[in-house]
């Protein structure tokens, strides 16, 4: 088959034709995607090999994100999350970027932050002279204590000595951590070298650990979606444009807006991060610390009117994600994940899940700025609650449209709906 991410009416195919639809991009066997599959991924046995006082799994849905074009490349995006709207939104805003030539992204290298405290620095001033003169042997000793990292081409980079006042100070070792996410590397670092830097600097170490607020490990994504592409039923393509435009400038200027605007790029980051294995939590922190760096908490995406009049987005944002290592060595899901998505390293996967946050952003204040959040919104969340009301197949959708038309999605309204849905299929 055609290897592209448009897949007109997938949502509408049975889960049956959607992994033949998968298996066919993967050009594998419909049997490998059931054994990676099934059961959430992974078993319990192995569960409780993998942490502490496992009594079961816990599975969501893995779902994937359609549409996307980044870098002039289609991908699919596996994604995971318990909210019924954000892959479908991400699918539709992507669709809308397809128009004006696909998601433009970068990376940096993936660098990260190794941070050893000091306290009762007698001279924060000699200390940070003689740290940095050292910087060759600290590095050494560093790079002696992962050596693997070294083999594949990483290791410590740099070192920067930061004075916090009142005798505080704190060792920044820069770490070139490869594919890999880095906690435990940076980690193991901090710690090979802190005695070194305690004898340098004159005080008393103290929390040697990584930073999740990666700002060395950046991924800027840009998009842009021609104006007649932003219509709506309820508005035109230039009433929704300069909406969208508006609402970035609120956010730009409201921390309690931006904080809602940056969990909708969150949605999509997040649902990349969970299905392929990484820590969302470590990526939340650098994410929501980044955004208020400037000392006002700021979005994270901002969107305006390009020259030829087409609305064009922008993100940037610290992403640290690895393709190896951690939970990938454990979970059969992720690695399926990383194989679908088919990530050329860590630095792309980064692009990949930071065009989902821009697509799941775009997708949020089109609908705020147009018809609002709800309309689509509940018309996915109908669909849950008419499965709670016990509708299975063909009564999802009819029960989900009925309470959406009443108004009314709860499971009591779903169960009196489900009910009339059954007498009519019976007197059919």
């Amino acid at each position: 088959m055609t290897r592209t991410s448009r897949i007109p009416g997938f949502y509408r195919q049975t889960l049956a034709e959607r992994r033949n639809t998968l298996a066919a991009w993967l050009g594998c066997a419909i049997d490998d995607l059931d054994t990676a599959l099934d059961g959430g991924g992974m078993d319990v046995a192995r569960a409780d090999e993998t942490m502490e006082n496992v009594v079961g799994t816990y599975a969501l849905p893995l779902a994937l994100g359609l549409n996307f074009t980044i870098n002039d490349r289609d991908v699919l995006v596996p994604m995971v999350v318990e909210e019924p709207s954000v892959v479908a939104a991400a699918s539709n805003a992507a669709r809308l970027v397809r128009a004006g030539g696909g998601f433009r992204a970068n990376a940096d290298a993936p660098r990260m932050i190794a941070q050893i405290q000091l306290w009762d620095v007698p001279d924060a001033a000699a200390a940070e002279q003689r740290v940095l003169a050292a910087r060759d042997e600290l590095f050494a000793a560093a790079n002696r204590s992962v050596p693997t990292i070294v083999e594949h081409g990483g290791g410590a980079k740099d070192v920067v000595v930061r004075n916090l006042g009142d005798g505080l100070v704190v060792a920044h070792l820069i770490v070139d951590v490869c594919d890999a996410m880095g906690a435990n590397t940076v980690n193991t670092m901090a710690e090979a070298v802190a005695p070194a830097i305690e004898a340098l600097a004159g005080g008393t170490r103290g929390l040697r650990i990584l930073s999740n607020l990666a700002d060395r490990r950046l991924v800027r994504v840009s998009a842009r979606v021609p104006v007649d592409a932003l219509a709506t039923n309820s508005a035109a393509g230039n009433v929704a444009r300069d909406a969208i435009v508006r609402a970035s400038h609120f956010a730009e200027r409201d921390p309690y807006r931006a904080a809602t605007h940056n969990k909708g790029i969150m949605n999509g980051v997040d649902a990349v991060a969970l299905a392929t294995g990484n820590d969302w939590r470590a990526i939340e922190a650098g994410a929501h610390a980044f955004a208020a760096r400037s000392g006002t908490y700021s979005p994270l995406a901002t969107w305006r009117i390009g020259d030829d009049g087409a609305l064009e987005g922008q993100l940037e944002m610290p992403l640290a994600l690895g393709t190896v290592g951690g939970t990938l060595r454990v979970h059969p899901a992720a690695q399926f994940a990383l194989r679908v998505i088919g990530a050329d390293g860590s630095q792309h996967l980064a692009m990949i899940a930071a065009s989902v946050g821009l697509a799941s952003n775009l997708a949020a204040l089109r609908a705020l700025a147009t018809e609002g959040i709800q309309r689509g919104h509940m018309q996915l969340h109908a669909r849950s609650i008419a499965v709670a009301a016990g509708a299975h197949d063909g009564e999802i959708a009819p029960v989900a449209d009925a309470i959406v038309a009443e108004r009314d999605v709860s499971v009591e309204a779903a169960e009196r709906a489900l009910a009339a849905v059954r007498s009519r299929m019976a007197r059919e």
